[in-house]
Formats: C-alpha cells, structure tokens, sequence
C-alpha cells in the first residue's frame, strides 16, 4: 500500500460496508466487536480529548445508534487495534455500551502509524505542536521531503515547514502553544531564543497580555541585549587650518559662507553669484 492511500480511502470502503451491512448483505465487512477487545491505536498523536463532547457524542450515539462504523485491524490474539474513530469508540465505554459496528481492514502492521497519523492530519483539528510531531514522525519513518508530504495531506509545502520548526521551541512554549495560551504566530517570534528567555517571554505574554507585534518588540530587545551591535567608530582628525586662514578671510571677505573644522573645509553655495565668486578667487590664484 502506497504511502497516503490512508483513512480517506479507507474509510470509504468502511461507509460502504456499512450501506451493505443496512440492506442486509451477507459479504458485508461491518461487523460488531466487544469494545473490550479494542486497544487504542499507541500511534495516535491525539492525547488529549473533549470530555464534553464525548458526553454530546455519547448520548447522541445512545439515542440515534452509530452512524459510521470504527476501523480496526485484527491482531493474532483475537484483540483488535484501532485505526480510526478514538472518540466514537470512547464514547460507546462512556455509554456502557459493550460492541460496536466496526470494519476489520486487512493493512501491513507497518501502516498502522501512518494511517493514523494521516488520518489525524485531514480528519481531525489537532493542536499545532501534535500536528508537527505528526507531520515530523512521517517524514522521518518515510524519509519523504516536505514536498511530498503536502502532496499526501493535502497542506502547502509552505505551511507544514512553518509548523515543523515550532517543533525548535523549548517543551515550555510547546506547552503554551499546545494549550492554546499563546498563538502561533506568538511562537514564531521566539524561535532563535534560549529556554530561559522563551519561559520568560510566555509568562510576558500571559502576564501582560501582549499581542504578537508587542512580542515582536519584546523579543528584539532580548536579541539587541544579547548582541550589541558595535557603533561604528568614525576616525576623525583635528587639522591645523591655520594655513588657510588667508584663504578663509579672503574667501568670507566676498560674502561667502565659508567653514573650516575638523577634516572639511565647506563653502556655501546660495546662487550662481556664489558659485562666480569662487571661480574667480581660484582663477586669481
């Protein structure tokens, strides 16, 4: 199985098993399993879910029935693994309901992790920090380029290399971002900065409720601190212009605004009578 046929395929053979299984087809695939025999897929990137609206769907499904079947794969010990529908499964144990319709799909034991993976990436709204560890664990188990990734999930090439360096951030700003308390583009701000300086511009945030050009602000004076810029030193020399001093009286003598100091000798120029006064004084001279 080619990387990236994932749940989308996958899941259309299971509403159709599910049609088949309604108009009471023997060859249906759905079958039910005691939800006992089911094991939480371990390569599911979600860990964190909705207590609420598993009840919502919990009782939705206590009330109307299921809708659409779970994926499962068949271990050798009679056990099944899930591959699809965590929440449904979870809500049918928060219901006591002891089976649920599910398809048993015949899939290389290698694929687990990336059926879920990808089914997580299109289906589901991971948090960004999950959706970069998704997006992480694929390429480097299918040694894929970012390129070829978009192409298997649907995402810009652009948008999934913006999210894999949130992944440089220190666990502490993980945090933050995964739980929503600061935005991403809070967290772009403050890739390059040490743990510390990133634990201290989170708490900024939170504390003093800055906005995203606020942290901008924030995060450039750290790196300013951190790396002072050397002010460029300009060489200058104290002349003697006394020898010029003949030239400077003569030269104001005409009305010219003239000015001598440091290493310049300036002469104001006002109109072309100015600029006549001068050529006449070098043409003397």
């Amino acid at each position: 199985m080619a990387l990236g046929r994932g749940l989308g395929e996958l899941l259309g053979e299971v509403e159709s098993a599910y049609v088949s299984n309604n108009s009471q087809d023997k060859d249906s695939k759905v079958m039910d399993i005691d939800v006992s025999l089911i094991s939480a897929n371990p390569n599911q990137p979600r860990k964190i879910f909705d207590e609420d609206k598993l009840e919502e769907l919990s009782l939705s499904i206590v009330e109307h029935g299921l809708l659409q079947p779970i994926a499962v794969i068949a271990n050798d010990n009679g056990t099944y693994t899930l591959i699809s529908g965590e929440r449904r499964l979870r809500a049918h144990k928060l219901a006591d309901i002891e089976t649920i319709k599910a398809i048993v799909l015949d899939i290389d034991t290698f694929k687990l992790r990336e059926l879920a993976l990808i089914e997580n990436i299109q289906r589901d709204d991971l948090n960004i920090i999950e959706l970069a560890y998704s997006y992480a664990q694929l390429i480097n188990e299918h040694d894929i380029t970012h390129e070829e990734l978009s192409k298997k999930v649907f995402k810009s090439r652009t948008s999934i290399t913006n999210t894999l360096r949130l992944l440089q951030l220190d666990s502490y700003a993980q945090q933050f971002l995964a739980n929503n308390k600061i935005s991403a583009g809070h967290a772009k701000v403050m890739l390059g900065l040490s743990e510390n300086e990133q634990k201290m511009v989170c708490d900024s945030i939170i504390g003093q409720k800055l906005s995203v050009r606020e942290t901008e602000k924030l995060v450039k004076e750290l790196k300013e601190k951190n790396n002072p810029k050397e002010k460029k030193k300009i060489k200058t020399n104290n002349f003697d212009f006394n020898p010029l001093s003949n030239v400077l009286s003569q030269l104001q003598s005409s009305n010219l605004k003239v000015k001598a100091e440091k290493n310049y000798f300036k002469i104001e120029i006002n109109s072309q009578e100015d600029i006549e006064k001068i050529s006449s004084y070098f043409k003397l001279h």
